[in-house]
């Protein structure tokens, strides 16, 4: 008897249990991986086989579960550097992604290489604001689509950056670009008025951080009405659940209602994970749960067949990560922009440029280097150096330059550079701010740069091409290109000489964007005040 009242209860809990289930979306989502195969070798924690445990068991428990990339999957290891992305697009078909946008390192090897990978994505492309119509991606990306689970309809767009002085000319193959924010809402109207939507969800790559100029995700949602959530990436922030301040979780939209903001950082150290009650859609903002789940190494066993695919490419990375070429007596930061990293990209400019000359323009001098602390990708470790830390850290197919530039390009270059925090420029050249990051003067060589002169400037081709918003670089005069298309291998050449002569990677590290600046009477010395 007792048993034949237990039995309709567990029946009556089972139901409850999955009609709870059946009421509740889950988006789990990535950004800016940036080829993070690997987990960190100090942590043991992150990387593609962990984050698709983490996918694993979400889905095990959940049953209305949808996996969505916000860009910038590649670029950021020897994986992509090496394989152009035959590792990183099969894996993430593996994942069982359901969505995925681009982001603007998806054209780094230009819009060819782009159609082959993403004519084999298995997710479902999205790209609202690009027109591909004449281009080699022609109907591969679709400028909305909407999802039936759980008994609603959700929408979703793609949101992509404008590529002006982001992404080469070269590599866009003829794409267009239409205005981020006027398009998204265009779509999101449509979703929601014409197609009856439930929720509109945007998925974008085109940040948080005002520092580019261009529209955020903050900027979208305060300008939309008909977008509940944005998922977004680009600016490698970490927006954690309930966040305040300069990147809330949670802002106004045109109409005063909630709109939702996520983003997981940068490398895959994250996955977001947003639930949506169906019954409280009316509610707004209290029907959604956000969270961040760390990707750590706490699971027992991993996907068998990602593992065997990843074998063959895993030990020709570990082959080249295993040689060392030198050794730093501390640790150099790649995102401090202008200390001790961006000062040795920097001197390395000049440095290359001066063995040019020498060869090749003779009678020529090299006035000074500059290079984009953008470019470096990672930090250098204090102690053992090696070949692939390097290769790694300078990831892009850039060529090596040297221009003739007036002081006044120059100087104009300088301005955009302070306003971002400073640019790697070399050892002979100061930039005297003011606090709020206004240019009061350019001093190289102890002495004012003249606004009339011209100047030897050795370069990456993207910074002479007027990317990274220094569009006056592109001005001026070529005197000389590269033949090699990878500037990691000369600035590898250049770190290897300092282990060759028994030197540590030693860079000063004192700031080349300064508050204030006194300079000797005999103009040889500068000497610098950041108080």
């Amino acid at each position: 008897m007792k048993y034949s009242l237990r039995k309709p209860l567990l029946f009556t809990l089972m139901a409850v249990a999955l009609v709870a289930a059946a009421d509740k979306i889950t988006l789990l989502h990535t950004n800016d991986t940036h080829s993070s195969i690997d987990p960190d070798p100090k942590t043991g924690n992150g990387g593609i086989l962990q984050r698709k445990a983490i996918f694993d068991s979400v889905r095990q428990a959940d049953r209305n579960v949808l996996a969505i990339d916000a860009g910038d999957a590649v670029q950021g290891s020897l994986y992509f550097k090496f394989f152009r992305g035959d590792v990183e697009y099969p894996l993430m078909n593996m994942m069982n992604y359901d969505i995925r946008i681009l982001g603007n390192h998806e054209f780094d090897n230009g819009l060819k290489d782009l159609a082959k990978y993403y004519k084999k994505v298995t997710a479902t492309p999205l790209s609202t604001n690009y027109d591909f119509s004449k281009t080699e991606l022609k109907g591969v990306f679709k400028p909305y689509v909407i999802k039936k689970i759980a008994g609603r309809k959700v929408g979703f767009i793609g949101i992509n950056i404008n590529p002006e002085s982001l992404i080469e000319k070269g590599n866009t193959g003829g794409m267009l670009y239409e205005d981020a924010i006027d398009k998204a809402n265009e779509t999101a109207a449509y979703l929601k008025k014409d197609k009856k939507c439930d929720l509109v969800v945007a998925i974008t790559h085109i940040g948080v951080s005002k520092k580019s100029g261009q529209p955020t995700d903050y900027d979208l949602a305060h300008r939309s009405r008909d977008i509940d959530i944005i998922i977004g990436g680009h600016s490698h922030t970490l927006i954690t659940p309930g966040q305040t301040g300069q990147y809330p979780n949670v802002v106004k939209n045109a109409d005063g209602r909630d709109v939702l903001i996520a983003q997981t950082g940068k490398g895959g150290k994250f996955v977001g994970e947003i639930t949506i009650d169906t019954d409280r859609l009316g509610e707004g903002i209290a029907a959604y749960g956000y969270k961040l789940i760390p990707v750590g190494n706490r699971f027992e066993s991993y996907d068998p067949a990602m593992q065997k695919f990843l074998e063959p490419y895993k030990h020709d990375v570990d082959s080249v990560n295993a040689r060392v070429i030198g050794r730093a007596d501390f640790t150099l930061h790649g995102d401090d922009r202008t200390g001790a990293y961006a000062n040795l990209a920097g001197d390395f400019a000049m440095w290359f440029g001066q063995q040019v000359v020498d060869s090749v323009l003779p009678g020529r001098k090299i006035d000074l280097g500059i290079m984009n602390v953008g470019g470096i990708r990672h930090d250098m470790p204090a102690g053992d150096i090696t070949e692939g830390e390097i290769l790694d850290t300078f990831p892009f197919s850039n060529y090596m330059i040297i221009k003739e530039l007036s002081g006044r390009d120059i100087i104009d270059a300088m301005k955009v550079a302070a306003k971002k925090g400073g640019e790697a420029v070399s050892e002979n050249v100061r930039v005297v701010c003011t606090p709020d990051s206004t240019v009061k003067q350019v001093i190289i060589d102890g002495e004012p740069m003249d606004p009339e002169k011209q100047y030897v400037v050795s370069t990456i081709s993207y910074l002479g091409d007027g990317n990274d918003n220094l569009k006056t670089l592109a001005n001026g005069k070529l005197l000389w290109r590269d033949s090699m298309p990878d500037m990691s291998e000369r600035i590898l050449g250049y770190i290897t000489s300092f282990g060759q002569l028994g030197l540590p990677v030693n860079p000063d590290p004192t700031p080349r964007f300064v508050r204030e600046v006194v300079i000797d009477n005999n103009f040889r010395e500068v000497v610098i005040d950041n108080n």
